[in-house]
C-alpha cells in the first residue's frame, strides 16, 4: 500500500480566499486604535499606506519564489534552494526553528484579539478571557482535522463572511459620516523628520502585522493547482483587495468616531457600529468580527502546519512531523503541535507583545534572507525558466530589504530576542546536523 501524499486540489478562488482570511483576521480591528495611539495625530493613515507598499513589494519576491518552487513549506524550500547545499540546510532549518515558536505566537495573537472583542458581547474577567482564547485555538484545530479538499470549501465559506463584514463596515461609515478628516499634514506638522519616521516605523509594525498572510498560499504550494499562475495571482489579488478594504475601513471609522477618541477604544469597530445603529446592531457587528477572527486563525494554522512537515519529509527536522494522516492525507502531528503551543501562548502572553515578537523573529531569517536569496538564485540559475519574474528587478528586492530592516530596528528589545532565537537555532543545528535521519512517511 502506497504512502499518503499531498494532493493539488486548491484552485485560484480557494487560494485567494485562504490568503485574504489570513490577512484580515482580528488584526485590523485591534491594531486600528494602536496605530492611531502610536502616531498620535491624523497622519496615522500613512502607516497603513506604508504597510500596503511593504506587502506589495515583498509580494513580488514571494510570487517569484512561490511559482518557481511550489512545494509544501514555502520559505523552507526557498531558503534551501537559494543558499545551496552548503548553507541552505542551515537557513531552512532556522526558518522552521523560528516558525515553531512564532507560528504559535501568530495563533495566540489572533485568539487573544478574538477574546478582546468577545468582551463587548459578554463581560469577562482575566481568567475567563484566557479561557475563551484557549477554546478558540482548540476549535480551530478540530475544524482543520480533515482533508484539504473539504478545507478549501470551508475557506471560501469563511471568506464570504469576511468580505461581507468589511463591506458593511465601510458602507456604514461612508453613509453616516459625522466628522471631517484629512490625512494631510496641517500647519505645524511634518512628515519629513526623524521623529515622524520613528513613529511611522513603530506604527507600521502593527499595520504590516495586519497585512501578513499574503504569502500563505506559498506554504500550501504542494496543494495548489497550476501553481505557476495561481500562486502569483492569489498573492497580488489578496494584497490589492485588502489594501483597499483597510484604507476604506480606517476612513469610515474616523469619519464617525474622531481619531482622538478611537485610539482609546479596545473594541473600536463595535463602538463605531453602536454610534451608527445602536447597541443591538453593534452586537451583531461584533459577532461578525469574531467570525473574521476565527476565519483568519483557520487559515493561519492551516498554512503553518505544513512547514515542520516539509522539513521533516526532507530529513531536516524531527521525523515525527513528517507523518500524514493515514486516511485524510494531512500533516496531523504538525497541526497538533502548532495548536498545542498556540493554546499555551494564548493564555500566557499579551497582544502587543505577541505582535512585536512575531515581526522581530521573522524579519531576518525569513523576509530579508529570502530577498537576498532571490538575487543568489537569479545569478546562479538565470531567469529563463522562471514561471513568474518580478517587475522592476532589482528595485523590489532593495526596497524590501531596506523596509524590513527599518521595521526590525523599531521593534526594540524584541529585535534582540529575535537575534537570540536565531543564535540558539544555529547552535542546535550544528549540534544535531546529520542526526535527523531520513523521515519515514
Amino acid at each position: 500500500m502506497s504512502s499518503p501524499q499531498l494532493k493539488r486540489e486548491i484552485g485560484l478562488l480557494q487560494a485567494t480566499s485562504i490568503n485574504m482570511i489570513d490577512m484580515v483576521g482580528i488584526g485590523p480591528f485591534v491594531t486600528l486604535a494602536l496605530v492611531i495611539k502610536i502616531i498620535g495625530s491624523n497622519l496615522f493613515l500613512w502607516a497603513w499606506v506604508f504597510g500596503a507598499i511593504t506587502a506589495l513589494v515583498d509580494g513580488m519576491i514571494w510570487s517569484e519564489l512561490g511559482a518557481a518552487y511550489p512545494l509544501a513549506g514555502g520559505s523552507y524550500n526557498f531558503l534551501k534552494a537559494a543558499y545551496g547545499p552548503k548553507w541552505g540546510p542551515m537557513m531552512s532549518f532556522l526558518f522552521v526553528w523560528q516558525t515553531c515558536l512564532q507560528a504559535p505566537l501568530v495563533v495566540a495573537s489572533g485568539a487573544i484579539g478574538f477574546s478582546t472583542y468577545f468582551r463587548y458581547l459578554i463581560p469577562l474577567n482575566e481568567f475567563e478571557q484566557k479561557l475563551v482564547s484557549g477554546t478558540v485555538v482548540i476549535l480551530i484545530v478540530l475544524l482543520l482535522y480533515r482533508n484539504i479538499k473539504t478545507i478549501g470549501k470551508i475557506s471560501v465559506f469563511l471568506w464570504a463572511g469576511v468580505i461581507i463584514t468589511m463591506l458593511w463596515i465601510i458602507f456604514s461609515g461612508l453613509t453616516h459620516r459625522q466628522t471631517s478628516f484629512s490625512c494631510l499634514p496641517s500647519e505645524g506638522q511634518s512628515m519629513f523628520n526623524w521623529s515622524f519616521a520613528l513613529l511611522l516605523g513603530q506604527a507600521s509594525g502593527k499595520t504590516i502585522y495586519s497585512f501578513l498572510g499574503y504569502y500563505n498560499v506559498c506554504h500550501l504550494g504542494g496543494e495548489i493547482r497550476n501553481p505557476s499562475r495561481n500562486i502569483p495571482r492569489s498573492i497580488f489579488i489578496s494584497i490589492i483587495c485588502i489594501a483597499i478594504l483597510y484604507l476604506s475601513m480606517n476612513l469610515s471609522v474616523v469619519g464617525v468616531v474622531p481619531w482622538q477618541e478611537a485610539m482609546h477604544s479596545d473594541a473600536v469597530i463595535s463602538t463605531f457600529m453602536e454610534r451608527i445603529y445602536g447597541h443591538k446592531t453593534a452586537l451583531v457587528a461584533t459577532g461578525l468580527i469574531l467570525w473574521v477572527a476565527f476565519a483568519s486563525l483557520f487559515a493561519v494554522v492551516l498554512g503553518y502546519s505544513r512547514v515542520p512537515y516539509a522539513a521533516a519529509v526532507d530529513g531536516h527536522f524531527f521525523p515525527i512531523f513528517a507523518r500524514l494522516h493515514p486516511t485524510k492525507s494531512f500533516p496531523y502531528i504538525s497541526l497538533l503541535f502548532i495548536g498545542a503551543l498556540g493554546f499555551l501562548f494564548s493564555i500566557r502572553v499579551r497582544l502587543d507583545q505577541a505582535i512585536s515578537a512575531i515581526l522581530a523573529m521573522r524579519i531576518l531569517v525569513q523576509f530579508v534572507a529570502q530577498a537576498v536569496g532571490v538575487v543568489i538564485l537569479r545569478k546562479r540559475e538565470g531567469v529563463e525558466k522562471l514561471p513568474f519574474k518580478m517587475w522592476l528587478y532589482p528595485l523590489p528586492v532593495i526596497l524590501s530589504i531596506c523596509i524590513w530592516l527599518f521595521i526590525w530596528g523599531t521593534t526594540g528589545k524584541f529585535a534582540l530576542y529575535g537575534l537570540a532565537l536565531a543564535s540558539v537555532g544555529v547552535v542546535v543545528y550544528f549540534l544535531t546536523r546529520g542526526k535527523w535521519g531520513v523521515a519515514k512517511l
